[in-house]
C-alpha cells in the first residue's frame, strides 16, 4: 500500500520549472556553461547595438515617395530609388505604354509555376497548358499579331528577361543533363567518350567564357548577314553550362542504385529504355533532389552574368538606375531590393524541393 502511494505521489510531482518550458529551453540552449553564456551575452549586446538603428534607418526615418534631392536631405533609407523607378527596374527598355504585356506574361508564368508545384496536377492537360501558356507569353512579349505592336528582343529586360533565361534554361538543361549522365554510363565507347569530353570541357570553363563565345566568337562562323538573337545565344550558353553540372549529379544518383535493380529489370525482360524509365531513373532522380536544386539555384543567380553581353536583366536595370546622378548614393537600397527578389525566387525553389523530398520520402 505504501509503495503504491509513493508511486502515485512520484507521478504527481512535476519537474522543476527551470528544466521544462521556456526557462528550460533558455537554460539548455543559451546559458549552458560559461562559454555558452558569454556568447549569448555578446550576441544580445551586438543585436541591441545594430537592430534598433537598422530599423530606424529602414523604416522610421525612411523616405518612400520623394525625389533624389529630398532623399539627400534625409537621414534614413531612400526607398524612393525603387518606387520611383520600379517600372524601369522591372521591364527595362520595353516601351512604356506596352509594359502591360510583359506584366501579364509574368503573371501567367507565375500562375503556371504555382499550379505545377502540386504533383496531383502532373498530367497531360498540364503539359498542354504549358505549351499554350508559353505560346501566349511569347506572343505578348514579341507582338506582331492580333494588333499587338512588334517589340524587338533588344528592348526586353528586367524581371521578364531574368525569368525567361532562368526558367527556360533550367527546364531545358535538366533533361539534357540526364541524357549526358546516361551517355557517360553507356557501354558504347564512342558515346561515353563524347559525353565525358563535353562534361569535362564545360565544367572546366566559367559561364562567363561561354557567354563571351556566344556573343563574340560564334557570330564569326555565321554567313555574312546572318545573325542569331543575343537572347537565344545567351540561353543556349546557360543551358549547355548547367546541363554539364546536372549530368554529374545525376550520374552520382545512378551509381547509388544497387546492381540488383538492374538484374531485377533484366529478369522481367525489360529493355534498356524501359529499365531506365520505369526503375532506375525514378529512384536516382529522387536521391539527387537536394544537389540538383542547389545547382539550379546557382544557375538562376548566374543569369545575372548576361550583363557582359549587353543584356539588361533585372540586376543590370537596377544598376542602371543608381548610375543616374539623381539617385547616386542610394545603391544600398537598390541592391537590398534586388537581393530580396533573388532571395524570394531561390527560397521558393528550395522550399519546393524540401516538400518534394517529403512527398517522395527520399530518406527511406
Amino acid at each position: 500500500m505504501e509503495e503504491s502511494n509513493q508511486i502515485r505521489n512520484a507521478q504527481i510531482i512535476k519537474p522543476p520549472a527551470t528544466q521544462v518550458g521556456v526557462l528550460g529551453w533558455v537554460r539548455t540552449n543559451l546559458f549552458k556553461g560559461w562559454l555558452n553564456s558569454f556568447l549569448t551575452v555578446i550576441t544580445v549586446y551586438l543585436l541591441w547595438k545594430t537592430i534598433p538603428p537598422l530599423l530606424r534607418w529602414a523604416f522610421i526615418d525612411s523616405l518612400w515617395y520623394s525625389t533624389g534631392a529630398q532623399c539627400q536631405q534625409g537621414t534614413g533609407a531612400c526607398w524612393s530609388v525603387v518606387t520611383a523607378n520600379i517600372r524601369f527596374i522591372t521591364f527595362g527598355f520595353y516601351p512604356y505604354e506596352q509594359q502591360w504585356r510583359p506584366f501579364v506574361a509574368m503573371i501567367m508564368l507565375v500562375g503556371l509555376l504555382f499550379y505545377s508545384q502540386n504533383r496531383d496536377h502532373w498530367k497531360k492537360p498540364l503539359a498542354y497548358a504549358w505549351v499554350l501558356g508559353l505560346a501566349l507569353m511569347g506572343l505578348l512579349m514579341k507582338g506582331g499579331l492580333f494588333g499587338l505592336t512588334s517589340v524587338e528582343s533588344t528592348q526586353w529586360g528586367g524581371i521578364p528577361l531574368t525569368l525567361l533565361l532562368s526558367i527556360f534554361g533550367l527546364t531545358a538543361a535538366y533533361p539534357l543533363g540526364v541524357v549526358l549522365a546516361l551517355g557517360r554510363q553507356s557501354k558504347m565507347r564512342v558515346v561515353k567518350t563524347l559525353c565525358v569530353l563535353y562534361i569535362e570541357l564545360i565544367r572546366g570553363v566559367p559561364l562567363i567564357s561561354l557567354l563571351f563565345m556566344s556573343s563574340v566568337v560564334f557570330p564569326l562562323f555565321f554567313p555574312e548577314g546572318f545573325n542569331i538573337n543575343a537572347i537565344i545565344r545567351a540561353q543556349v550558353a546557360i543551358i549547355l553550362f548547367t546541363a554539364a553540372y546536372i549530368a554529374e549529379v545525376v550520374r552520382g544518383g545512378l551509381q547509388a542504385i544497387p546492381r540488383g535493380q538492374y538484374e531485377a529489370a533484366e529478369s522481367l525482360g525489360l529493355n534498356y529504355y524501359l529499365t531506365m524509365r520505369l526503375i532506375v531513373l525514378p529512384q536516382a532522380l529522387k536521391i539527387v533532389i537536394p544537389p540538383s536544386v542547389s545547382i539550379l539555384i546557382s544557375a538562376f543567380k548566374d543569369t545575372s552574368l548576361v550583363v557582359i553581353i549587353a543584356l539588361f536583366d533585372f540586376l543590370k536595370t537596377t544598376k542602371t538606375v543608381i548610375s543616374d546622378p539623381q539617385w547616386m548614393g542610394f545603391s544600398a537600397e537598390a541592391y537590398v531590393f534586388a537581393a530580396l527578389v533573388y532571395f524570394l525566387c531561390c527560397f521558393f525553389m528550395s522550399n519546393y524541393s524540401r516538400r518534394l523530398e517529403r512527398e517522395l520520402e527520399t530518406g527511406h
